[in-house]
């Protein structure tokens, strides 16, 4: 007998090995979904007062009076009395009537890793956090003036920054220096989801 194989045999081993190749190589792998970057993800927020707009009204009152003063012909003192109390009331006509409408409301808009509040129509003041310099933020379900000293842009040397517009609650972030930026905005709570979810995906990357 022939030790040769046959040509049968041949070709059915030759016509297995590239099958048998295909057969268990691994198939390839689906597409992946292409996940939007979270800096992509915008949050905004606002609180209004309306104490400040009474105040308004007085600035406007004040530099009002003072105009009058100032046409007024049948003034019966000098011209000296005359003209400090028309500087007087134009002074703090202007200085209430400025001083309020800049903390009118607040408007805190959270994006690309950056907290950025603005104030008034102006949007002065105005100030800028990185994400990347805050350590915890946290939900303050009542911030007074009582709490910082006034209504506005306070400074306590204890404490750190805040904006206070109105009693309610606010926004607190802890920096990394350990001082506390706070600001009275609605949903509140929901910007407190939004940062640690921010936080969460700076320090994972």
């Amino acid at each position: 007998m022939s030790d040769r194989p046959r040509d049968g045999a041949a070709s059915a081993q030759g016509g297995a090995g590239p099958r048998g190749e295909a057969a268990r190589s691994p198939a390839p792998a689906p597409p992946r979904h292409v996940v939007p970057p979270p800096g992509a993800q915008v949050w905004t927020g606002r609180a209004s007062s309306r104490l400040q707009w009474g105040l308004a009204a007085v600035g406007v009152g004040c530099l009002a009076l003072g105009i009058d003063l100032a046409v007024d012909m049948t003034w019966p003192g000098g011209v000296v009395p005359r003209i400090m109390s028309v500087v007087g009331c134009v002074a703090v006509g202007l200085l209430v009537l400025f001083g309020t409408l800049a903390f009118v409301h607040v408007e805190v808009k959270v994006e690309n890793d950056t907290l950025e509040v603005r104030c008034g129509h102006a949007g002065v003041p105005r100030r800028r956090i990185h994400l990347r310099d805050v350590v915890h933020a946290e939900h303050a379900p009542r911030v007074t003036p009582r709490h910082w000293g006034g209504w506005g842009y306070r400074w306590r040397p204890e404490k750190g920054t805040a904006v206070v517009i109105r009693r309610g609650e606010g926004l607190v972030l802890r920096l990394g220096d350990g001082r506390l930026f706070t600001v009275t905005v609605d949903d509140a709570e929901a910007a407190v989801h939004h940062i640690r979810a921010r936080l969460h995906a700076l320090r994972a990357a």
